[in-house]
This record gives structure tokens, C-alpha cells and sequence, in this order.
């Protein structure tokens, strides 16, 4: 495997930090039955935050130092730049690809396909921050991420809302939730929120801002003119800082991940500033890596350990038998055969998401074994 390296050193904590987060999200997609996860392993209903609701944050945040790692070097040629944009044009069209994909792949209903999406923000976020980091300096990139989430801020507060309402953060009244219906249309939203959608256009916008803040960090561990020690001191400090800063914003905006308000940015940003930190020094910095590899199976092939993890409970929806009257499908089979009788309903929902985290671990190992890594 291609090691991630900064310097003389070896970045594996970023593969173990990503492994850990696609693991977790595997784990909260995938709960044996969604009325009796535990409550960390569900989102926030509205406002407010959970350790779900910090699993795509993270995600998102580790793409931004994933960009400083793989283009630091090519960008201070500006002859590379057409190549960087064209390939990061071409990652981009091919997650938006693979998110409709997925959507396709369990009903095949042109008329009622869903364009947003979780690999389709993933895409448009990384093609836009690789542009930004491209173009612009640190400095410049800190105004405009201060500038995106203050006007976030204005736009989801003081701007009435062209159906007649006012400006509020109601889920189905607010702006941005007027937005995804003006432009998508009733037929090609989340099915469960109907009348918006939690990867929605404006709520792009600041997720934009969680990618930079990855960047801001990617660029902190590249330095060389300071010590390991203090490169993670002043991270530990600026994620405490930007964590506090979450919280207080919070007080006049909310935290809630499906606006993706600008205090969750700084929330969610602060606490994977704190999580990174704590893994390179304990992994890179003091040299625990013995276990390290577990992780860095999912963290390899993170793009393609999701969308397996999204098609493989389809197939096995495939099977399916009739049970008094009912037909019932592979994923409901195993778990109401093999979990819900032997346990209480919250442990057997947490035991079947785990079983299902290492079965795609397993696929994930026979690719890490052979070193396929499979890039987008």
C-alpha cells in the first residue's frame, strides 16, 4: 500500500483515523432493526448532536488533509493544476455517479431518483475545496471559510423565505428546504424527510467550510520548522478552542447536522481536530501501531468499503422466504433468526450493525491482502 508521508515521516494514523470513521458509519447505516439502536448510534431528530451525527463531518474533514497529502507537492507548479482540476473533475462525476448508482440499484424509478446524496456532497465538496486549496493561500482560505459560515448564518436567519414564511430553522419551513424543492422537486428528495433533503444544495455550502478545516490541519502537520510535540500541542489547543467556539455559536445558531449550521462546522471540526491529534501522537508520534492495520483495511479502500456496505444488504435482499403470509427479506432473515431471539432489542440491533461492520471488513481484508486499493 501507498503509505500517506510528510517528510521523512509516516502519516498512518490519517488511514487508521479514516478506517475508523467509515467503520462507524457502516456501524450507524446498518443496525439491525433502527427503533432499538441506542441512542449514539442514531442522529439528532433536529437540533443538537450525536456521535452519529459526527461521522460524515469527520469524514469530510479527513477528505481536506487527504488533499494537502496527495497536491502539496504538484501545486507550486501551476503547469499541474489543468491535470489536478481535470482529475478532481473526473473524482467528482464518478462519486455522484456511484451515489445515483446506489439509489438505482435498490429501485430502478427514474422519476423518483434522489440527485442529492452522501457521495454526491462528497464528490462536490472535494472537487470545489481542491480548487480553493489550488488558488488560493491559507490566509485567503480562513477568510473565506469565516465569510461562508457568517453568511450562512444571515442567509438561514434574516432571509424570509420566498413561500411566504418567515426566516426560521423549522424543518420543512426553512430556507433551505425551500431551496431543495425549488430546484429538485418533491420527486427526487430523501424519502423520509419528503419535503427537503439533509445533503440539500445550501446545506453544501458550509460542509465546504468542515473540508477547509481539514486542509488548515493537512498544511499544520506538514511543517518541518517546528517539533512533533508542538505541532500537536497548538492542534490540541485549536481544537479545544474551535470546539468551545462550536458550542457558544450554538447559542444563536444550533447545532444540527441537517442544516449543517455553521456551529455544527465549528463543533464537529474542533472535536476531529482533537481525534486526529490524539491519533497521530499516540500512532505516528509514540509508535502504538501494532493493532493499526485493522483499521487502515477499511481506511484504504474507504470510498469502496461504503458503497460495498450500501449494496451488499440489497444482495441479500435477494433471498427471501414467506413466513406466514409475509414475505420476508435476507437482511430481516438473519436478524430476526439469529439476533432477536437471544437478545434485548437493543443489544441484538447493536450485534447484527457489528456483524454486519465485520463482514465488510472481511471483503475489505481480501482486497488489503492482495493490495488492491481501489481509487476514485
Amino acid at each position: 500500500m501507498k503509505e500517506i508521508t510528510t517528510g521523512k515521516k509516516r502519516i498512518l494514523s490519517l488511514d487508521v483515523f479514516r478506517g475508523l470513521t467509515i467503520a462507524a458509519m457502516i456501524l450507524v447505516n446498518t443496525p439491525g432493526d433502527g427503533k432499538y439502536s441506542y441512542a449514539p448510534l442514531k442522529h439528532s431528530v433536529w437540533n443538537g448532536c450525536t456521535p452519529t451525527d459526527l461521522v460524515f463531518p469527520f469524514f469530510m474533514f479527513i477528505v481536506g488533509v487527504s488533499i494537502v497529502f496527495a497536491l502539496e507537492t504538484k501545486k507550486a507548479d501551476p503547469a499541474n493544476h489543468k491535470s489536478i482540476i481535470s482529475g478532481a473533475l473526473r473524482r467528482m462525476l464518478i462519486l455522484i455517479g456511484l451515489g445515483l448508482f446506489i439509489f438505482l440499484f435498490y429501485r430502478f424509478d427514474l422519476q423518483h431518483i434522489r440527485y442529492p446524496g452522501v457521495l454526491q456532497r462528497i464528490g462536490i465538496v472535494y472537487f470545489i475545496a481542491t480548487l480553493i486549496y489550488l488558488k488560493t493561500s491559507q490566509k485567503t482560505r480562513d477568510w473565506l471559510a469565516g465569510i461562508i459560515l457568517v453568511l450562512y448564518y444571515v442567509l438561514l436567519t434574516y432571509i424570509p423565505v420566498p413561500d411566504g414564511n418567515s426566516p426560521n430553522l423549522e424543518p420543512e419551513t426553512n430556507l433551505a428546504a425551500w431551496v431543495d424543492r425549488a430546484i429538485f422537486g418533491l420527486n427526487h428528495l430523501y424519502s423520509h424527510t419528503k419535503l427537503w433533503d439533509p445533503e440539500g444544495v445550501l446545506s453544501t455550502i458550509p460542509s465546504i467550510v468542515t473540508t477547509l478545516f481539514g486542509i488548515r490541519l493537512g498544511e499544520f502537520l506538514r511543517r518541518t520548522d517546528i517539533s512533533v510535540n508542538k505541532i500537536c500541542g497548538n492542534l490540541a489547543i485549536i481544537g479545544i478552542i474551535t470546539t468551545i467556539l462550536g458550542l457558544l455559536t450554538g447559542l444563536i445558531f444550533p447545532i444540527n447536522k441537517q442544516l449543517w449550521t455553521s456551529s455544527y462546522v465549528l463543533y464537529a471540526a474542533g472535536l476531529c481536530t482533537l481525534g486526529v491529534t490524539a491519533a497521530y501522537w499516540l500512532i505516528d508520534v509514540k509508535g502504538y501501531k501494532k493493532y493499526a492495520w485493522v483499521f487502515v483495511v477499511f481506511g484504504a479502500n474507504a470510498i469502496s468499503s461504503y458503497v460495498v456496505s450500501e449494496i451488499v444488504p440489497g444482495m441479500l435482499n435477494w433471498i427471501s422466504v414467506h413466513q406466514e403470509g409475509t414475505k420476508v427479506k435476507g437482511m430481516k432473515l438473519i436478524y430476526d433468526t439469529v439476533f432477536k431471539p437471544y437478545f434485548s432489542p437493543n443489544n441484538a440491533s447493536l450485534l447484527f450493525a457489528i456483524c454486519f461492520v465485520l463482514l465488510i471488513w472481511v471483503l475489505m481484508y481480501v482486497l488489503y491482502r492482495r493490495k488492491i486499493f481501489i481509487k476514485v
